[in-house]
């Protein structure tokens, strides 16, 4: 991580609830408010956590992908009555395509944004923690899963590095020679997979894996801290499914965009949805002001 995450170390519970209520959020709710905060909250959470690597990823796919989202959809969508111009192919170009092609963009970005801090925060551990129980099988192998894909990443790296350094790399020699190099490593991969897997194998036999009575060590506890988090989540999530039941969150983007007209009520709605989505952001930013005040005193 760039810096240390101070959500990361509440309870996976509250962890993996937070993120599960602001990706449903996100892909329910398709007001322009709803979405301008959905996507600034993902953006700074995701900084924070990645730093210049998120920035790197936001410049260079997530920007790309909105435009194109943006473009594709009143390309190809042409409802709407307020006409701007008609393309070369005679159909016409609506504000409401226009307008809806935004916000799908938007609503695409914030959840792969949400998505990559998710798999920051909820490693491993904490998911086969939280299901391990109720589907163990299927938690293992996700846990695994997500688990081999950096191995797997960081090890072909390593096989890619040493074949350049004896001249057998994907890179060097004619077109036969390269498919030569790359047959070669992806069988070195191969192997490597195999052998993994047997010793993992091995290993879980060995730790008493899917046998009956077995416990399960956990170092997480349920504390003060975690118990305020997740009944500020779940005030959140009623004052914020209470207004989409009257409305507040509705919009309407064809064949005319409208939606509740701006009042107090609607501006609470989306003061509690800010509040909700950038709560790890702000957590983080306390602790920060925390560790520099100690450090000053020091």
């Amino acid at each position: 991580m760039g810096k240390r995450d101070c959500f990361s170390g509440y309870h996976p519970l509250v962890n993996f609830s937070y993120f599960a209520l602001v990706l449903i959020f996100s892909m329910c709710f398709m007001h322009p408010a709803c979405l301008l905060i959905s996507l600034l909250c993902a953006l700074c959470y995701n900084i924070y956590l990645n730093g210049r690597k998120a920035v790197r990823f936001c410049l260079l796919f997530m920007l790309p992908l909105m435009l194109l989202t943006m473009i594709i959809n009143p390309a190809f969508n042409h409802e709407g009555v307020t006409i701007l111009t008609y393309l070369p192919s005679g159909n016409p170009l609506t504000l409401e395509s226009m307008a809806y092609g935004v916000a799908a963009a938007a609503m695409l970005v914030a959840v792969i944004l949400w998505f990559s801090s998710f798999s920051k925060v909820i490693s491993t551990d904490k998911f086969v923690y939280l299901f391990g129980r109720i589907i163990p099988a299927l938690s293992l192998v996700l846990s695994m899963m997500l688990r081999f894909l950096p191995r797997f990443r960081a090890q072909i790296g390593l096989v890619s590095e040493s074949q350049r350094c004896i001249g057998r790399d994907i890179s060097d020699g004619g077109i036969l020679q390269r498919a030569r190099n790359g047959i070669t490593i992806l069988s070195i991969m191969i192997t490597w997979a195999l052998e993994n897997a047997i010793e993992t194998a091995d290993s879980m036999k060995s730790r008493g894996y899917g046998l009956p009575g077995r416990s399960a060590f956990s170092i997480y506890r349920f504390d003060r801290r975690d118990t305020r988090a997740m009944v500020f989540l779940l005030a959140c999530t009623a004052y914020i499914i209470a207004g989409w039941v009257l409305g507040a969150t509705a919009w309407r983007y064809f064949p005319s965009m409208k939606g509740m007209a701006v009042g107090l009520y609607p501006l609470t709605v989306f003061a509690v949805y800010l509040a909700l989505c950038i709560l790890p952001f702000v957590l983080n930013l306390k602790e920060d002001r925390k560790w520099i005040r100690l450090q000053s005193a020091a």
